[in-house]
C-alpha cells in the first residue's frame, strides 16, 4: 500500500471522512470513487479555472464608478466622466483614481466573498461547487441598475441595497422550499434561453472598450460598428478608418488571451482560462512598450506603484458596508425592476448550475429530481449574498467551471473547501489581481460567453410557442444591453403565445390546436417534490428530529421521501398517474 493509499484510507475511516460521505467511510450514502487526495487536486483544479472571477469581477463593477463622485457636474460637457482619453481637456484624474481605488477594494471583496461562500459550500451543503460574483449578473448591476460611471438612476449603494434584500428573500424561499420549486416551475426553453442570452451579453461587453479588447464601438448610422483603435485615436465616437484594427492591445488579447486559450481549452488543459490572462498581463506590465497598462502618466504611474507591492492587503475602504435604505433618491420603479431581476437570474443562473453539477457529480435523486444538501446549498448561497452585498459585490451564484474539479475527480465539499482556501489565500496578491489590464479578460469573456450558448441546441425549435419566446429572451438581451429586459420579454411572451393556445383550445372544446402540440414541451405548476420541503413534511408528521433525514435516523430504512407520490401518482406535479392530460385533445402525455 502507497503513501497516498495509507493517507485516503485514514481520512475515510475519520469523522472527517464520515461527514463528507468518502468511499470507505462506512456512511449509508458514501460517494463512490471519493478519495482525500483527489479532492485536494480537484479544489486546485476548480480554483484556477474560476480564479479569472476575481479580476474581472473588479474591472466590471468598478466601470459603475462605485462610491465615487463626478466633479464635472451636471451641466458639463462630460457629466459622468466617461472621457478616459488622458489627452482631452474633460479628462478627470481625480475621478480615474478613486475608481482604481474602488477595483481594489473589488478586488479583495470579490476573493473575500468567494473564500467563504465556497468554503460553507463544502462544508455544510457536501458539494464540490464555487461560488462567486456572478458574471451576467456583475454586467447587468454595473451597466444596467447604475450604469458606465453611475449614469443610471439607481446609485450604487441603492443597488447593493437590492442585493442586501434580495439575499435574505433568497434565504426564505430556500427555507421554505420555493426556491426549489420556482426553479423547477420555470418554463425550461427560457431557463436554456437565459444562459444563451447571458453568453451573448458577455461576449458584447468582451468585444468593447470598458471590459475588453475594444473591437467594436457603438455606431451612429448603425447600431454597432468596427474599431479596434487606440482610444486616443478616436475622434466623433468612431475609429477613423486609417486606423482601424491597429491597435496592439486589441491584437495581443486576442491572439494571446483568445486564441491561445481556446487552444489550450481543446486540449483540456487545466487552468486553460487563467493561463491566457497571466500571459496577456505578463506583456502588458513592462512600461514604455505600446501594449504596457502602465503609461508614464500619473494615473499609470499610479497604478504601477501599487503594483510593486505584489503581495499586499488591501483593506476595502471606499465599499465596505455602503448599503443605503434610504432609496428616496432613486427611480423606485429601476430599484424595483432591479431586485426583482436580482431575484429571477439568480434562481436560473445559481439553480441551473447547482443541478447541472450536482448531476455532473452523480449526486441527483433519480425520483425527486433534487440533490444532496439542495437546502443548505442554496442557504449557503443567499447568505454569501448578504455579506456580499455589504462587502460590495454583485450576487454570487455557482459557477459552471466547478466541472474542471468535478471531471478531476471531486465528489464531495472538500473539493469546494479547498478551493475556498485557495481563494482566501488570493486575497494578499492584490497588486497583481488588481494590474489585470481589460484586454486579458476581453476574449475570456468571449470564450465564457462561447460555453454559455451551448445550451442553445437544448431548446425546444421545433414548437413555436416554445422557440419564439426563447429567440426573443436570446435577442433582446445583448441587443438592449439588459438581462432584465430580455427575461421580461421572454417570459411575457411565453404567457401570451401559451394562454391564447389554452383558450382556444378550451372555446373550441379542443377541436382547434395547433398540429404538432404534441411537440410542446409539457409545463405544470405542480413540480415534482411539491412546493413543501421534505424538513417541513417531518416537522407536520409529528418527528422531533425533524431535521435529519430518513437515512440518518438510526434504525430507519433508506430514504423513502418522493417515492410515495411516485407510486401514487404525483409525480411530475400530476393527480392522474403520473402524466398531465395535453390541453385540447383529453389524452395523456408523460411529463418529463
Amino acid at each position: 500500500m502507497g503513501w497516498k493509499d495509507n493517507i485516503n484510507q485514514r481520512v475515510a475511516a475519520s469523522s472527517v471522512g464520515y461527514w463528507f460521505q468518502l468511499e470507505g467511510s462506512g456512511h449509508p450514502k458514501e460517494r463512490k470513487g471519493s478519495q482525500f487526495l483527489t479532492e485536494f487536486r480537484a479544489g486546485l483544479a476548480t480554483f484556477f479555472a474560476m480564479a479569472y472571477i476575481i479580476a474581472v469581477n473588479a474591472n466590471i463593477v468598478a466601470d459603475s464608478g462605485g462610491t465615487c463622485v463626478c466633479s464635472n457636474g451636471p451641466n458639463s460637457a462630460d457629466p459622468y466622466c466617461k472621457i478616459s482619453n488622458t489627452s482631452s481637456p474633460l479628462f478627470n484624474l481625480d475621478y480615474q483614481l478613486c475608481k482604481t481605488e474602488i477595483k481594489k477594494d473589488l478586488i479583495t471583496a470579490t476573493a473575500a466573498t468567494s473564500a467563504m461562500g465556497t468554503f460553507f459550500m463544502g462544508l455544510l451543503a457536501n458539494l464540490p461547487v464555487g461560488i462567486a460574483p456572478g458574471m451576467g449578473l456583475n454586467a447587468y448591476f454595473a451597466y444596467t441598475v447604475v450604469g458606465f460611471n453611475g449614469e443610471n438612476s439607481v446609485p450604487f449603494q441603492t443597488a447593493l441595497t437590492a442585493i442586501f434584500i434580495e439575499g435574505f428573500i433568497f434565504f426564505a424561499l430556500a427555507l421554505l422550499g420555493m426556491r426549489q420549486w420556482l426553479a423547477r416551475a420555470i418554463p425550461r426553453c427560457i431557463k436554456l434561453a437565459t444562459s444563451v442570452g447571458i453568453g451573448l451579453f458577455l461576449t458584447i461587453i468582451g468585444l468593447t472598450y470598458a471590459q475588453g479588447i475594444g473591437l467594436v464601438l457603438p455606431g451612429q448610422a448603425v447600431p454597432i460598428q468596427l474599431a479596434g483603435c487606440l482610444e486616443a485615436d478616436i475622434a466623433d465616437g468612431k475609429c477613423p478608418d486609417g486606423v482601424k484594427m491597429r491597435s496592439p492591445m486589441m491584437w495581443i488579447g486576442i491572439f494571446c488571451g483568445g486564441v491561445f486559450t481556446a487552444m489550450l481549452m481543446l486540449y483540456r488543459v487545466k487552468g486553460a482560462i487563467i493561463a491566457g490572462i497571466i500571459l496577456v498581463s505578463i506583456i502588458s506590465w513592462p512600461r514604455g512598450t505600446p501594449v504596457t497598462y502602465f503609461p508614464y502618466t500619473e494615473l499609470g504611474t499610479n497604478n504601477f506603484n501599487f503594483f510593486k507591492k505584489v503581495v499586499d492587503f488591501h483593506p476595502i475602504q471606499n465599499v465596505l458596508n455602503v448599503v443605503d435604505f434610504n432609496i428616496s433618491g432613486a427611480d423606485g420603479g429601476a430599484f424595483g425592476l432591479a431586485l426583482i431581476t436580482f431575484l429571477y437570474v439568480d434562481i436560473l443562473d445559481t439553480t441551473g448550475t447547482l443541478y447541472s453539477m450536482a448531476r455532473y457529480a452523480n449526486l441527483v435523486d433519480p425520483v425527486t429530481q433534487d440533490f444532496e444538501g439542495s437546502t443548505i446549498a442554496y442557504m449557503v448561497d443567499s447568505i454569501t449574498i448578504v455579506i456580499g452585498a455589504i462587502l460590495g459585490t454583485p450576487p454570487v451564484t455557482a459557477f459552471v467551471e466547478s466541472g474542471a474539479g468535478i471531471g478531476e475527480g471531486g465528489k464531495t465539499g472538500l473539493t469546494a473547501m479547498w478551493t475556498g482556501l485557495c481563494f482566501f489565500i488570493s486575497i494578499f496578491f492584490a497588486p497583481i489581481f488588481a494590474s489585470i489590464p481589460p484586454w486579458a479578460t476581453g476574449c475570456v469573456l468571449v470564450l465564457v460567453g462561447s460555453m454559455m450558448v451551448q445550451a442553445v441546441v437544448d431548446i425546444n425549435w421545433k414548437y413555436i410557442g416554445d422557440a419564439v419566446p426563447a429567440f426573443i429572451c436570446i435577442a433582446i438581451m445583448p441587443f438592449t444591453y439588459s438581462i432584465a429586459d430580455g427575461l421580461i420579454a421572454g417570459i411575457c411572451l411565453y404567457i401570451l403565445i401559451n394562454s391564447l393556445v389554452w383558450i382556444i383550445a378550451k372555446a373550441s372544446g379542443g377541436r382547434i390546436v395547433p398540429p404538432n402540440f404534441e411537440e410542446k414541451e409539457p409545463w405544470s405548476w405542480n413540480q415534482t417534490g411539491g412546493v413543501i420541503p421534505p424538513w417541513m413534511k417531518r416537522l407536520a408528521s409529528g418527528k422531533k428530529d425533524f431535521w435529519r433525514k430518513e437515512h440518518e435516523i438510526p434504525g430507519s430504512p433508506a430514504s423513502t421521501e418522493g417515492v410515495t407520490e411516485k407510486i401514487e401518482g404525483k409525480d411530475a406535479g400530476s393527480d392522474k398517474g403520473g402524466v398531465n392530460e395535453v390541453v385540447g385533445e383529453g389524452k395523456p402525455e408523460k411529463v418529463a
